[in-house]
């Protein structure tokens, strides 16, 4: 059964077998999450980022799916990086966002990681509504058949940490 913890703090400075990026599709780094954890990874994280768009995305990560590289200078064996769904009032997008956390999940237990890391996916720039967000991502982690022990939620602001809080 796989333990579900809440931090609040920055993502890059956990230690976990996998941490999980918020990429966006071109996997080549920007801005909250997904720069945060290239500059903080180092060159690395990009030159394998780099090496998945000319052998298999070149055209990009699709939204909903994940995909691992090294975690460089971080404090973890992998980055798992995932591309969440920009929210839509008029379009229901939330299987994508669901997939982004089972899809992880999925590449994790391929890794054999045990410990895994989540940030908020989609609440940035891609305006998620923190409160439905936290609910599938706690709903679809515990619903996902997994060998990961334990997945911490590491939320960057109060806001996110409460909206997570009083899901889990």
């Amino acid at each position: 059964m796989t333990t579900l913890t809440l931090v609040q703090g920055d993502i890059t400075r956990q230690s976990a077998d996998a941490i999980v990026n918020a990429a966006n599709s071109s996997l080549l780094g920007g801005g909250g999450v997904d720069g945060a954890v290239h500059r903080r990874g180092g060159p690395a994280i990009l030159a394998e980022c780099r090496a998945l768009r000319a052998s298999r995305y070149g055209r990009g990560l699709p939204t909903g799916q994940a995909v691992a590289t090294t975690a460089g200078e971080l404090d973890a064996r992998w980055v798992i990086h995932t591309v969440g769904p920009v929210f839509s009032a008029d379009e229901d997008r939330s299987a994508l966002l669901a997939s982004c956390y089972r899809e992880s999940l999925r590449v994790a237990d391929g890794l054999g990681a045990r410990t895994v890391a989540f940030p908020a996916v989609s609440t940035g720039v891609y305006r998620w509504p923190l409160e439905d967000a936290a609910r599938i991502a706690v709903d679809t982690v515990r619903a996902t058949e997994t060998e990961v022990e334990r997945v911490t939620f590491v939320l960057f602001d109060e806001r996110a940490h409460a909206a997570f809080a009083a899901r889990l």
